[in-house]
């Protein structure tokens, strides 16, 4: 079983109530071969929300608490990410997930890319919180934007 980011399937789940359609996915899907989550709104986070992004660090500094994620407006929604990553975990070990596709970038499920914290569309080095947590637990990351070679 493969874990996809809800958003990829065509769930309007994103931070600004759309979605990042991709057809391949479907099929996925469509096969049994697929279970979909939206780690934010497993956090407590509706849909819409107000973007966010990590400050000062990465998802992995996210879990260990030396970073954290804010929204444009400057909450701290900290806990939400890392309650959503856990869920996503659970949901994960469930399935027997040894794979995930997720959406690049995220400051959730971004995968050794994420906007820096700025809010200026800067992208930088590391991995969002889920992300993060399912590499810790030994599942392989995708995103997007390399997924093909590995199904």
């Amino acid at each position: 079983m493969i874990l996809i980011s809800a958003c990829l399937a065509g769930i309007n789940c994103r931070y600004d109530g759309g979605s990042k359609q991709i057809d391949e996915i479907e099929k996925l899907i469509k096969e049994g071969k697929a279970v979909l989550v939206c780690p934010e709104q497993l956090g407590g986070l509706p849909t819409p929300r107000i973007p966010c992004e990590i400050r000062d660090g990465d998802g992995g500094s996210v879990l260990e608490r030396s970073a954290a994620v804010y929204n444009r407006e400057g909450a701290n929604l900290t806990d939400c990410f890392i309650r959503g990553a856990e869920e996503t975990l659970k949901i994960a070990k469930l399935y027997g997930v040894e794979k995930a596709i997720l959406k690049a970038r995220s400051p959730s499920c971004g995968k050794d890319r994420i906007y820096d914290g700025s809010f200026q569309k800067k992208v930088t080095h590391g991995d969002g919180v889920t992300a993060a947590l399912l590499r810790k637990h030994g599942i392989l990351v995708l995103d997007e934007e390399d997924f093909r070679e590995y199904i």
